[in-house]
């Protein structure tokens, strides 16, 4: 029998009606695929719904300078840049924290990786986070040194942010058109769930697709969706077969 756990909306309807009111509270979640895909503009708009809902949010990224990302999130009217301003959303650079730290800037040793899991655990606690991004996990393994240190690492984020009611969401990127969930093929068993992104190719375009994969402590949809990207709405959810593709 499963035991329902508090829900952390998403504010995307379709998704939400898809994991029976939402994610787990707590839940660590990979968002994977290839480039352009989605990804980014899902976690983005995850951040900005819940500060609707009154859950403060931190993005951490790791592929992008601060100043771009918020250049690309801008034309979506999801995004404000006054809930920076007011501190319901943060927005770091992953990177230049580590710098500052003077942790290495190729491969961290297992002493520097556990000096930047307590630095993104406190800042989640200072800021008293409910909802984090990383973006992408994927860089951040880059940098750890073997299969266990990515397994402890996610395994230790995923039980602190949950002991602090945080949910998560870790963009992990893969090749296009590889049946893969992580560049190094751990993540997916440590996280709790996994919502796959994919282009698909049909007659002449590709299509971008949603689904979930998997979501401990939830009854879930695993139905495949178009995905479309709009200004307006940001994530669009669509039945496949409603979309004539």
């Amino acid at each position: 029998m499963i035991v329902e756990k508090p829900r952390c909306k998403t504010g995307i309807d379709v998704l939400d009606s898809e994991l029976n009111g939402g994610i787990p509270v707590g839940s660590t979640i990979l968002v994977s695929g290839g480039s352009g895909v989605g990804k980014t503009t899902l976690c983005m708009q995850f951040l900005c719904n819940g500060v609707k809902l009154g859950d403060k949010g931190v993005f951490f990224t790791a592929t992008e300078t601060v100043p771009k990302l918020k250049k690309h999130q801008n034309v979506f009217d999801f995004f404000d840049e006054k809930l920076i301003k007011s501190g319901e959303l943060s927005i770091i650079d992953l990177w230049s924290i580590s710098d500052r730290l003077g942790l290495s800037p190729e491969r961290y040793n297992l002493e520097e990786a556990n000096i930047l899991f307590e630095v993104i655990r406190d800042i989640s606690k200072e800021l008293d986070a409910k909802r984090l991004v990383i973006d992408s996990i994927t860089s951040l393994c880059y940098r750890l040194q073997t299969r266990e240190m990515i397994r402890e690492f996610i395994f230790k984020l995923g039980s602190s942010l949950a002991a602090l009611r945080c949910t998560t969401l870790l963009t992990s990127e893969v090749p296009p058109r590889v049946f893969q969930y992580s560049q190094y093929e751990i993540e997916e068993f440590i996280a709790d769930g996994i919502i796959f992104l994919e282009d698909v190719e049909r007659r002449g375009d590709l299509i971008r697709t949603f689904q979930i994969v998997k979501m401990r402590g939830t009854s879930h949809g695993r139905s495949k969706f178009v995905l479309n990207i709009s200004e307006k709405n940001g994530i669009e959810l669509a039945p496949m077969l409603k979309s004539h593709v």
